[in-house]
C-alpha cells in the first residue's frame, strides 16, 4: 500500500514537471480569499496586473470617485489654470452635499490647498464639489470633463454623475476595478498627490476643524502612500490603496466588500501578496556609447536611451542580460531624438522588452559652405615636402 502511494506521488510529480514547457515556471498564484465582488493588483510603474478578480464588473464606486477629482484637479495645476493659493468661495450647492464633509457655510473661502487636502484626508464631499465649480463653473460640466479623460485614459466601464461618489439619487455612476487601478496610476504620476495622502492628521480652518485620513492602511500597513477610501449602502465599503516598497510600486482596488475591516484586510493582502512575489527591474543608464558619423558636420554622435522598466518575479531581476544593437556607424543628417539602436532585455533566453537608443543631438550632413573651410584649413596647415 505504501509503495502504490509513493508511486503515486511521483507519477503526479512527474505530471507537473512534463506539463510545464521547458524553462517556463508557473507564475505565483494568489491563493487567499478576495472577499469583495471585485479586486486587482497592478503594477503602478508598469500597468501590468498582477492578480484580479471581476476586475472589469462596472459597480458604484462610492467616493472612490474622487480618485477621477483629484486628477483633474493636479492637472489644472500643471496647467496653470489655477494656484494652491486660490481662494474659492463655496456656493449653495457645495455645502449642501451630505456624507463626509468639511462643513463649508455657503459664501465661505477656503484655500484650493485646504480643499484638495480636505478632499483627499477626509474626503470631503462638499470639497470635491468646490473645486469642481471653481475648476469648471459648474460641477455638470466637471463632471462632462471626468467622462472626458476617463474616455481618454481607456475607462471602458466607466460613466460618471458626480464629483464625490454620493449614490442616493444617482442611476449610472459606475466603473470598475481596472477603470480605478488606470485613474489611480494617471493620477499618481503627480507625485505632489502623496503630500496630502500620507497625511494622518491635521487641521484646516487655522487649527479649528481637525481632518483624519480615512485610509487607516497609511497608518497601520507598512509602505502605503495613499489613497481614496469609499462606502455608502449600494457600494459597500471600496478602496484604491498604493504602497512601495523597495521600488516596487503597487495598486489595490477592491469594491464591494462587506465591511470596512474586510476591505483594509484584502487591500493589504494583495500588497503582501505582491511584495512577497515581485520585483521591479528599472534600468534607467540613459548614456549609451558613441556612433561615428559619415557625412556630417561632426564625427561622432552621442546617444541615450529610453528608461525601461518591467516587473519580474522576485529573485529574476539580477539574471536579466541586456543587449545593445546599435550600428557603427551613421549617415547624416540625424535629427535630436531620432531612434537610431535597440537596447533587449532578456531573461532565461526570453525578450521581455525593448528600449529605444535615441540621438541625444542633432548632426547635419556636411555641404560645400562646411567642406570648402575644412579643405582650405587641411591645405594651409598640410606640411610641405
Amino acid at each position: 500500500m505504501k509503495r502504490s502511494r509513493l508511486l503515486c506521488a511521483v507519477l503526479a510529480a512527474l505530471f507537473v514537471i512534463l506539463s510545464v514547457p521547458s524553462g517556463v515556471f508557473a507564475a505565483p498564484q494568489y491563493t487567499a480569499q478576495a472577499d469583495a465582488i471585485s479586486c486587482i493588483l497592478m503594477d503602478a510603474k508598469t500597468g501590468r496586473v498582477l492578480y484580479e478578480k471581476n476586475a472589469d464588473e462596472a459597480l458604484p464606486p462610492a467616493s472612490v470617485t474622487k480618485v477621477m477629482t483629484m486628477l483633474l484637479v493636479f492637472e489644472a495645476l500643471d496647467a496653470g489654470t489655477i494656484k494652491l493659493s486660490d481662494m474659492v468661495q463655496a456656493s449653495e450647492h457645495a455645502a449642501s452635499m451630505g456624507g463626509s464633509q468639511i462643513y463649508l457655510e455657503p459664501g465661505e473661502e477656503m484655500s484650493v490647498d485646504d480643499l484638495l487636502k480636505s478632499l483627499i484626508v477626509a474626503s470631503a464631499n462638499d470639497a470635491a464639489v468646490a473645486l469642481a465649480e471653481y475648476i469648471s463653473g459648474t460641477e455638470e460640466a466637471f463632471v462632462a470633463r471626468m467622462n472626458e479623460r476617463a474616455a481618454e485614459l481607456g475607462m471602458e466601464n466607466t460613466h460618471f454623475e458626480n464629483t464625490n461618489g454620493l449614490d442616493d439619487t444617482a442611476e449610472n455612476h459606475l466603473t470598475s476595478a481596472r477603470d480605478i487601478a488606470i485613474m489611480t496610476r494617471e493620477l499618481i504620476q503627480h507625485e505632489e498627490v502623496f503630500n496630502y495622502s500620507t497625511i494622518w492628521m491635521d487641521t484646516i480652518r487655522d487649527g479649528a476643524f481637525g481632518l483624519t485620513n480615512t485610509n487607516r492602511l497609511i497608518r497601520f500597513y507598512k509602505g502605503a502612500t495613499g489613497l481614496k477610501t469609499g462606502s455608502t449602502a449600494k457600494a459597500k465599503f471600496c478602496i484604491s490603496a498604493t504602497a512601495e516598497r523597495d521600488g516596487l510600486s503597487l495598486i489595490a482596488v477592491v469594491m464591494g466588500s462587506p465591511t470596512r475591516d474586510t476591505r483594509n484586510a484584502l487591500a493589504a493582502s494583495l500588497f503582501d501578496f505582491g511584495f512577497a512575489n515581485y520585483a521591479n527591474y528599472t534600468d534607467e543608464s540613459a548614456a549609451c556609447d558613441t556612433v561615428r558619423v559619415t557625412g556630417g558636420v561632426q564625427s561622432t554622435l552621442r546617444t541615450v536611451h529610453e528608461t525601461f522598466s518591467e516587473t519580474v518575479e522576485k529573485g529574476s531581476e539580477g539574471k536579466i542580460e541586456v543587449q545593445v544593437d546599435l550600428p557603427e556607424k551613421l549617415a547624416a543628417p540625424i535629427v535630436k531624438g531620432e531612434k537610431v539602436g535597440t537596447v533587449t532585455y532578456l531573461l532565461d533566453g526570453e525578450e521581455i522588452g525593448t528600449s529605444d537608443i535615441l540621438a541625444d543631438e542633432s548632426v547635419e550632413k556636411i555641404g560645400f559652405s562646411t567642406l570648402f573651410p575644412r579643405l582650405f584649413s587641411w591645405f594651409l596647415c598640410a606640411p610641405s615636402d
